[in-house]
Protein backbone atom coordinates (compact mmCIF):
# COMPACT_ATOMS: atom_id res chain seq x y z
CA UNK A 1 0.00 0.00 0.00
CA UNK A 2 1.31 3.43 -0.87
CA UNK A 3 2.47 5.74 1.89
CA UNK A 4 1.06 9.23 1.63
CA UNK A 5 3.55 12.04 1.24
CA UNK A 6 4.76 12.99 4.69
CA UNK A 7 4.67 16.65 5.65
CA UNK A 8 7.48 17.62 7.98
CA UNK A 9 7.17 19.87 11.04
CA UNK A 10 9.10 22.74 9.45
CA UNK A 11 6.70 22.93 6.53
CA UNK A 12 3.70 22.82 8.88
CA UNK A 13 5.19 25.57 11.01
CA UNK A 14 5.73 27.71 7.92
CA UNK A 15 2.10 27.16 6.96
CA UNK A 16 0.83 28.14 10.41
CA UNK A 17 2.91 31.33 10.44
CA UNK A 18 0.67 32.67 7.68
CA UNK A 19 -2.35 32.43 9.97
CA UNK A 20 -1.19 32.47 13.60
CA UNK A 21 1.03 34.76 15.64
CA UNK A 22 1.70 31.92 18.07
CA UNK A 23 2.48 28.25 17.44
CA UNK A 24 -0.64 26.23 18.35
CA UNK A 25 -0.70 22.46 18.62
CA UNK A 26 -1.74 20.68 15.44
CA UNK A 27 -3.73 17.45 15.36
CA UNK A 28 -3.72 15.45 12.15
CA UNK A 29 -7.27 14.82 10.90
CA UNK A 30 -6.57 12.94 7.69
CA UNK A 31 -7.46 13.39 4.06
CA UNK A 32 -7.07 11.68 0.71
CA UNK A 33 -6.52 14.49 -1.78
CA UNK A 34 -5.30 16.90 0.91
CA UNK A 35 -3.62 16.93 4.32
CA UNK A 36 -5.92 18.32 7.02
CA UNK A 37 -5.00 19.40 10.55
CA UNK A 38 -6.98 20.92 13.41
CA UNK A 39 -5.79 23.60 15.79
CA UNK A 40 -7.22 26.00 18.38
CA UNK A 41 -6.60 29.72 18.45
CA UNK A 42 -8.27 32.57 20.34
CA UNK A 43 -11.06 30.38 21.67
CA UNK A 44 -11.95 28.99 18.25
CA UNK A 45 -11.18 25.78 16.39
CA UNK A 46 -9.82 25.83 12.85
CA UNK A 47 -8.90 23.39 10.10
CA UNK A 48 -5.64 23.83 8.21
CA UNK A 49 -5.71 22.21 4.78
CA UNK A 50 -2.64 21.68 2.63
CA UNK A 51 -3.36 20.80 -0.98
CA UNK A 52 -0.55 19.41 -3.16
CA UNK A 53 -0.18 21.67 -6.18
CA UNK A 54 -0.11 18.51 -8.29
CA UNK A 55 -3.78 18.00 -7.36
CA UNK A 56 -5.13 21.56 -7.56
CA UNK A 57 -3.81 24.84 -8.91
CA UNK A 58 -3.96 27.83 -6.62
CA UNK A 59 -6.57 29.47 -8.85
CA UNK A 60 -8.82 26.39 -8.52
CA UNK A 61 -8.52 26.49 -4.73
CA UNK A 62 -9.30 30.19 -4.70
CA UNK A 63 -12.36 29.56 -6.89
CA UNK A 64 -13.54 26.98 -4.36
CA UNK A 65 -13.14 29.44 -1.48
CA UNK A 66 -14.89 32.21 -3.40
CA UNK A 67 -17.86 29.87 -3.92
CA UNK A 68 -17.99 29.00 -0.22
CA UNK A 69 -17.95 32.66 0.79
CA UNK A 70 -20.75 33.41 -1.66
CA UNK A 71 -22.89 30.65 -0.16
CA UNK A 72 -22.17 31.85 3.38
CA UNK A 73 -23.13 35.39 2.48
CA UNK A 74 -26.44 34.05 1.13
CA UNK A 75 -27.26 32.25 4.36
CA UNK A 76 -26.03 28.72 3.66
CA UNK A 77 -24.37 27.16 6.71
CA UNK A 78 -20.87 26.28 5.55
CA UNK A 79 -17.42 26.07 7.09
CA UNK A 80 -16.03 29.45 6.05
CA UNK A 81 -12.43 30.07 5.00
CA UNK A 82 -10.48 32.72 6.88
CA UNK A 83 -7.91 35.14 5.54
CA UNK A 84 -4.23 34.81 6.32
CA UNK A 85 -2.33 37.48 8.22
CA UNK A 86 -1.46 38.89 4.80
CA UNK A 87 -5.16 39.18 3.93
CA UNK A 88 -5.11 36.30 1.47
CA UNK A 89 -7.41 33.30 1.18
CA UNK A 90 -4.54 31.03 0.11
CA UNK A 91 -0.84 30.84 0.87
CA UNK A 92 1.86 28.62 -0.57
CA UNK A 93 4.49 26.61 1.32
CA UNK A 94 7.29 24.61 -0.19
CA UNK A 95 9.04 21.31 0.44
CA UNK A 96 12.03 19.98 -1.52
CA UNK A 97 9.70 17.71 -3.55
CA UNK A 98 6.71 19.98 -4.24
CA UNK A 99 4.67 22.85 -2.93
CA UNK A 100 1.35 23.02 -1.16
CA UNK A 101 -1.54 25.48 -1.25
CA UNK A 102 -2.72 26.35 2.26
CA UNK A 103 -6.23 27.33 3.32
CA UNK A 104 -7.76 27.59 6.79
CA UNK A 105 -11.44 27.07 7.64
CA UNK A 106 -13.56 27.59 10.70
CA UNK A 107 -14.35 24.20 12.17
CA UNK A 108 -17.97 23.19 11.65
CA UNK A 109 -20.03 23.00 14.84
CA UNK A 110 -21.91 19.87 15.86
CA UNK A 111 -21.40 16.17 15.49
CA UNK A 112 -21.08 13.84 12.55
CA UNK A 113 -23.92 11.68 11.28
CA UNK A 114 -23.00 8.08 11.94
CA UNK A 115 -23.70 4.76 10.26
CA UNK A 116 -25.98 2.89 10.72
CA UNK A 117 -28.17 5.44 12.54
CA UNK A 118 -28.26 7.82 9.57
CA UNK A 119 -29.73 5.11 7.34
CA UNK A 120 -33.10 5.56 9.06
CA UNK A 121 -32.99 9.33 9.66
CA UNK A 122 -35.77 10.69 7.45
CA UNK A 123 -35.56 14.14 9.06
CA UNK A 124 -31.89 14.31 8.12
CA UNK A 125 -32.72 13.50 4.51
CA UNK A 126 -35.26 16.30 4.36
CA UNK A 127 -32.82 18.79 5.86
CA UNK A 128 -30.13 17.68 3.42
CA UNK A 129 -32.61 18.11 0.58
CA UNK A 130 -33.40 21.65 1.61
CA UNK A 131 -29.73 22.54 2.02
CA UNK A 132 -28.86 21.05 -1.37
CA UNK A 133 -31.82 22.73 -3.05
CA UNK A 134 -30.87 26.12 -1.64
CA UNK A 135 -27.30 25.70 -2.83
CA UNK A 136 -28.46 24.76 -6.32
CA UNK A 137 -30.89 27.67 -6.49
CA UNK A 138 -28.04 30.03 -5.61
CA UNK A 139 -25.80 28.35 -8.17
CA UNK A 140 -28.13 29.41 -10.98
CA UNK A 141 -27.22 33.06 -10.37
CA UNK A 142 -23.61 32.66 -9.26
CA UNK A 143 -20.96 34.44 -11.31
CA UNK A 144 -17.34 33.85 -10.23
CA UNK A 145 -15.26 37.00 -9.93
CA UNK A 146 -12.04 35.32 -11.06
CA UNK A 147 -11.18 31.99 -12.68
CA UNK A 148 -14.01 29.43 -12.44
CA UNK A 149 -13.85 25.90 -11.09
CA UNK A 150 -13.37 23.00 -13.49
CA UNK A 151 -16.26 21.06 -14.97
CA UNK A 152 -17.16 17.46 -14.07
CA UNK A 153 -15.04 15.91 -16.84
CA UNK A 154 -11.87 17.26 -15.18
CA UNK A 155 -12.60 15.34 -11.97
CA UNK A 156 -9.26 14.09 -10.61
CA UNK A 157 -10.35 10.45 -10.63
CA UNK A 158 -11.74 10.57 -14.16
CA UNK A 159 -8.41 12.05 -15.22
CA UNK A 160 -6.62 9.07 -13.63
CA UNK A 161 -8.49 6.16 -15.15
CA UNK A 162 -5.13 4.51 -15.70
CA UNK A 163 -5.18 3.62 -11.99
CA UNK A 164 -7.54 0.82 -13.01
CA UNK A 165 -5.36 -2.20 -13.89
CA UNK A 166 -4.89 -2.61 -17.64
CA UNK A 167 -6.19 -6.18 -17.32
CA UNK A 168 -9.66 -4.78 -16.61
CA UNK A 169 -10.44 -3.92 -20.22
CA UNK A 170 -14.20 -4.24 -19.74
CA UNK A 171 -14.18 -1.75 -16.87
CA UNK A 172 -12.15 0.74 -18.91
CA UNK A 173 -14.47 0.35 -21.90
CA UNK A 174 -17.52 0.90 -19.70
CA UNK A 175 -15.85 3.99 -18.28
CA UNK A 176 -15.39 5.45 -21.75
CA UNK A 177 -19.01 4.76 -22.69
CA UNK A 178 -20.29 6.26 -19.45
CA UNK A 179 -18.37 9.50 -19.95
CA UNK A 180 -19.80 9.78 -23.46
CA UNK A 181 -23.33 9.26 -22.12
CA UNK A 182 -22.93 11.94 -19.45
CA UNK A 183 -21.34 14.33 -21.95
CA UNK A 184 -24.39 14.08 -24.20
CA UNK A 185 -26.76 15.53 -21.57
CA UNK A 186 -28.03 19.07 -22.20
CA UNK A 187 -26.68 21.77 -19.90
CA UNK A 188 -30.03 23.34 -19.20
CA UNK A 189 -30.48 26.46 -17.13
CA UNK A 190 -31.76 25.47 -13.71
CA UNK A 191 -30.28 21.99 -14.00
CA UNK A 192 -26.55 22.66 -14.43
CA UNK A 193 -24.14 24.78 -12.43
CA UNK A 194 -21.58 24.76 -9.66
CA UNK A 195 -22.18 21.94 -7.17
CA UNK A 196 -20.53 20.66 -4.00
CA UNK A 197 -19.62 17.37 -5.66
CA UNK A 198 -19.06 15.17 -2.62
CA UNK A 199 -21.81 15.50 -0.01
CA UNK A 200 -21.65 12.54 2.36
CA UNK A 201 -21.84 11.95 6.10
CA UNK A 202 -18.15 12.76 6.46
CA UNK A 203 -18.56 16.25 5.01
CA UNK A 204 -21.15 17.86 7.27
CA UNK A 205 -21.90 18.29 10.95
CA UNK A 206 -25.24 18.57 12.77
CA UNK A 207 -25.70 20.85 15.77
CA UNK A 208 -28.06 20.37 18.72
CA UNK A 209 -30.89 22.08 16.80
CA UNK A 210 -30.55 19.78 13.80
CA UNK A 211 -28.90 22.45 11.64
CA UNK A 212 -26.39 21.15 9.09
CA UNK A 213 -23.05 22.80 8.38
CA UNK A 214 -21.47 21.69 5.13
CA UNK A 215 -17.72 21.60 4.48
CA UNK A 216 -15.03 20.07 2.25
CA UNK A 217 -15.84 21.69 -1.10
CA UNK A 218 -12.62 20.33 -2.61
CA UNK A 219 -14.63 18.44 -5.26
CA UNK A 220 -16.74 21.48 -6.22
CA UNK A 221 -17.26 21.44 -9.97
CA UNK A 222 -19.62 22.49 -12.72
CA UNK A 223 -22.04 19.66 -13.30
CA UNK A 224 -25.70 18.73 -13.37
CA UNK A 225 -27.43 19.38 -10.06
CA UNK A 226 -28.73 15.84 -10.05
CA UNK A 227 -25.15 14.63 -9.52
CA UNK A 228 -25.18 16.21 -6.03
CA UNK A 229 -28.32 14.17 -5.31
CA UNK A 230 -26.94 10.94 -6.75
CA UNK A 231 -23.74 11.22 -4.71
CA UNK A 232 -25.69 11.46 -1.45
CA UNK A 233 -27.90 8.55 -2.43
CA UNK A 234 -24.92 6.42 -3.44
CA UNK A 235 -23.28 6.63 -0.03
CA UNK A 236 -26.54 5.59 1.64
CA UNK A 237 -27.06 2.49 -0.48
CA UNK A 238 -23.57 1.14 -1.20
CA UNK A 239 -23.38 -0.22 2.34
CA UNK A 240 -25.89 -2.91 1.34
CA UNK A 241 -24.25 -5.79 -0.47
CA UNK A 242 -24.59 -9.52 -0.83
CA UNK A 243 -27.67 -11.54 -1.74
CA UNK A 244 -30.16 -9.27 0.03
CA UNK A 245 -28.46 -6.07 -1.11
CA UNK A 246 -30.65 -5.16 -4.07
CA UNK A 247 -33.90 -5.17 -2.10
CA UNK A 248 -32.35 -3.22 0.78
CA UNK A 249 -30.85 -0.67 -1.60
CA UNK A 250 -34.20 -0.09 -3.29
CA UNK A 251 -35.95 0.34 0.04
CA UNK A 252 -33.30 2.82 1.16
CA UNK A 253 -33.42 4.72 -2.15
CA UNK A 254 -37.18 5.17 -2.04
CA UNK A 255 -37.09 6.42 1.54
CA UNK A 256 -34.22 8.80 0.83
CA UNK A 257 -35.75 10.27 -2.32
CA UNK A 258 -39.16 10.77 -0.72
CA UNK A 259 -37.84 12.82 2.17
CA UNK A 260 -34.89 14.43 0.41
CA UNK A 261 -37.00 15.78 -2.46
CA UNK A 262 -39.61 17.07 -0.02
CA UNK A 263 -36.93 19.38 1.38
CA UNK A 264 -35.28 20.04 -1.98
CA UNK A 265 -38.45 21.30 -3.64
CA UNK A 266 -38.88 23.93 -0.94
CA UNK A 267 -35.84 25.67 -2.43
CA UNK A 268 -35.44 24.53 -6.04
CA UNK A 269 -37.23 22.54 -8.71
CA UNK A 270 -35.95 19.85 -11.05
CA UNK A 271 -37.99 18.34 -13.84
CA UNK A 272 -38.75 14.62 -13.68
CA UNK A 273 -36.43 14.10 -16.65
CA UNK A 274 -33.45 14.94 -14.47
CA UNK A 275 -34.46 12.69 -11.62
CA UNK A 276 -34.60 9.83 -14.11
CA UNK A 277 -30.91 10.52 -14.86
CA UNK A 278 -29.93 9.59 -11.29
CA UNK A 279 -28.95 6.01 -12.28
CA UNK A 280 -26.48 7.46 -14.80
CA UNK A 281 -24.85 9.56 -12.10
CA UNK A 282 -24.89 6.67 -9.66
CA UNK A 283 -22.80 4.80 -12.23
CA UNK A 284 -20.48 7.78 -12.46
CA UNK A 285 -20.02 7.93 -8.69
CA UNK A 286 -19.41 4.19 -8.48
CA UNK A 287 -16.74 4.49 -11.14
CA UNK A 288 -15.06 7.36 -9.28
CA UNK A 289 -15.08 5.40 -6.01
CA UNK A 290 -13.79 2.31 -7.83
CA UNK A 291 -10.88 4.24 -9.33
CA UNK A 292 -10.12 5.68 -5.92
CA UNK A 293 -9.93 2.20 -4.44
CA UNK A 294 -6.88 1.45 -6.59
CA UNK A 295 -5.05 4.67 -5.81
CA UNK A 296 -3.37 3.43 -2.64
CA UNK A 297 -2.69 -0.19 -3.58
CA UNK A 298 0.12 0.00 -6.14
CA UNK A 299 -1.76 -2.03 -8.74
CA UNK A 300 -2.55 -4.88 -6.36
CA UNK A 301 -5.67 -6.00 -8.18
CA UNK A 302 -6.57 -8.53 -5.49
CA UNK A 303 -6.06 -6.07 -2.59
CA UNK A 304 -4.13 -8.84 -0.89
CA UNK A 305 -2.78 -6.45 1.71
CA UNK A 306 -6.25 -5.72 3.06
CA UNK A 307 -7.92 -7.78 5.78
CA UNK A 308 -11.25 -6.00 5.21
CA UNK A 309 -13.50 -8.63 3.66
CA UNK A 310 -16.40 -6.19 3.25
CA UNK A 311 -14.15 -4.00 1.12
CA UNK A 312 -13.04 -6.93 -1.04
CA UNK A 313 -16.64 -8.08 -1.54
CA UNK A 314 -17.70 -4.56 -2.42
CA UNK A 315 -14.90 -4.26 -4.99
CA UNK A 316 -16.03 -7.49 -6.66
CA UNK A 317 -19.68 -6.41 -6.78
CA UNK A 318 -18.74 -2.94 -8.00
CA UNK A 319 -16.56 -4.34 -10.77
CA UNK A 320 -19.42 -6.53 -12.00
CA UNK A 321 -21.86 -3.60 -12.04
CA UNK A 322 -19.44 -1.35 -13.93
CA UNK A 323 -18.63 -4.02 -16.50
CA UNK A 324 -22.34 -4.66 -17.12
CA UNK A 325 -23.40 -0.99 -17.06
CA UNK A 326 -25.72 -1.48 -14.08
CA UNK A 327 -26.53 1.25 -11.55
CA UNK A 328 -26.17 0.29 -7.91
CA UNK A 329 -29.89 1.04 -7.57
CA UNK A 330 -32.57 2.02 -10.10
CA UNK A 331 -36.09 2.80 -8.92
CA UNK A 332 -36.88 5.05 -11.90
CA UNK A 333 -37.11 2.47 -14.72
Amino acid sequence: MKTKHWIGPDLLQNALKHYCASDPHLSYVGGLQNHVYEYKQGGGSFMLRLTPATNRTESLVQAELEWIIFLADKGVSVSKPIHSRNGRLTEAVFSPEQYFICAVFEKANGKAAEYPECLQDNDLYERLGRLTGKMHALSTSYQPQKDPRQDWSKNWFLQHIDLIPSSQAAVRASCSNLIKAVSSLPKEEGAYGLIHGDINVGNFRINEYGEITLFDFDEAQYSWFVEDIAVQLYYLVYVYGGKDGKELREEQARRFMKHFMKGYHLEHSLEEYWLKQIPLFLKLRELIVYIGAFRNWDGDEAFSGSDNQWFKDWIAESKARIENNIAIVDIWS
